[in-house]
């Protein structure tokens, strides 16, 4: 019998993802260390405060994701029938005084006594659960796939207008993103998904346009380091690249980082990318793109893979969340896209991005789990011993 290889064997996508994702996580803890202390140490009075913080959210994520990977499906099913209502409660609890807090401009976060969290981490999440479980019930019922838009754009269109009340457009881009993914997956014909890109992407340039802030951020893109923008939107990105540019093969050094001394605002999370370049070097940054690959391609071959329509909806979705941010995050450091204040999945520091993206990782490893040729490798092994 001719001996399959690692990536055609029904086990490989699931050792994929979990590796990927232990790295990167591991890589992010290491990092949100190096780029926080000075910040720390200025804020808190300890080099450790920030990434101690981090390393307590992954104490509560993980938990959470290994729960998420053992749900059957069943619980998953209920769930998302209230996951729409469920991100719906959270934007609106944004707006109520005292609850939504402002940060760098952006209401976002939430406020409950010493906890904040931002609850858009959650809703990408949720609206893919339940995305998901719709579109499943539409491939059930035979309908036509034209009743897809019908369906998912009014909805994702309501909970982006929820998330630019508090003018968060990286957040909202993101989402929109994820609809045009999601639509994509489904098979609608491609006429009506260019119809549905060219709307999103017009309604996000109309929101930029109109948008002072916005605007100087788009034009510091092709001039960041022109004095008309320098001291201004082009701060960030002028620095970021310095420090890419700064790392050279190897690096400077792992804590060797000039530009997070003050001179790189958000380095531990919107930055951090520009860090790894710094400290790491192109070998870092290219290590990075390595594993953030490998994961998205772990999670669309398990997508693939899956017998249950939500299941395959659902990671796909994920996939395509991941994939989007990463990009937006990489390209805003890189000075090719805007700057737009999203995190780097698993690498950037915050609570709410990496106990959302643990989550929903944890529904993927559960769909693999549940893969009937995965299961019957594991039995036959467990018979073999």
């Amino acid at each position: 019998m001719k001996r399959q290889g690692f990536l055609a064997q029904p086990s490989s996508s699931y050792y994929l993802l979990v590796g990927s994702a232990t790295a990167l996580t591991g890589l992010g803890l290491t990092m949100v260390l190096s780029a926080s202390s000075i910040h720390s140490l200025e804020v808190n009075g300890s080099s450790f405060a920030i990434v101690i913080r981090q390393f307590l959210f992954l104490l509560v994520a993980l938990p959470l994701a290994y729960l998420a990977a053992r749900l059957p499906l069943r619980v998953w099913t209920s769930l998302a029938r209230v996951a729409l209502v469920g991100s719906i409660v959270l934007l609106i609890i944004l707006q109520i005084p005292g609850m939504g807090v402002s940060v760098n401009g952006n209401k976002n976060w939430i406020s409950i006594g010493p906890a904040i969290f931002q609850p858009s981490e959650f809703v990408k999440f949720f609206m893919i659960l339940w995305a998901g479980y719709m579109l499943a019930n539409e491939e059930r019922k035979g309908t036509n796939r034209s009743n897809v838009m019908k369906v998912l754009v009014p909805t994702f269109g309501a909970v982006m207008l929820l998330v630019m009340v508090g003018n968060d457009l990286g957040n909202a881009a993101i989402f929109a993103a994820i609809l045009v993914s999601l639509l994509f997956v489904s098979g609608i014909h491609l006429r009506a998904l260019g119809v549905a890109g060219v709307f999103s992407l017009t309604l996000i340039a109309v929101l930029i346009v109109t948008a002072p802030n916005r605007m100087r951020r788009l034009l510091a893109v092709f001039k960041p380091f022109s004095p008309e923008y320098y001291n201004l939107s082009g701060w960030q990105p002028a620095h970021s690249v310095m420090g890419l540019a700064s790392g050279g093969l190897f690096g400077v050094g792992l804590g060797a980082s000039r530009q997070k001394w003050g001179n790189l605002p958000e380095a531990h999370t919107d930055f951090i990318f520009s860090v790894v370049g710094e400290e790491l070097g192109l070998v870092g940054t290219l290590c990075v793109l390595l594993l953030f690959a490998t994961l998205i391609l772990a999670i669309f071959r398990i997508a693939i893979r899956a017998s249950d329509p939500m299941s395959r909806y659902v990671c796909a979705g994920i996939g395509s969340w991941v994939a989007i941010q990463a990009i937006l995050n990489i390209g805003s450091a890189l000075s090719v896209l805007p700057v737009v204040g999203v995190t780097l999945p698993l690498l950037s520091y915050g609570g709410s991005s990496l106990i959302a993206i643990l989550l929903a990782l944890g529904f993927v490893v559960g769909t693999a789990l549940r893969d009937p040729a995965l299961k019957r490798v594991e039995t036959e092994k467990n018979n073999a011993q």
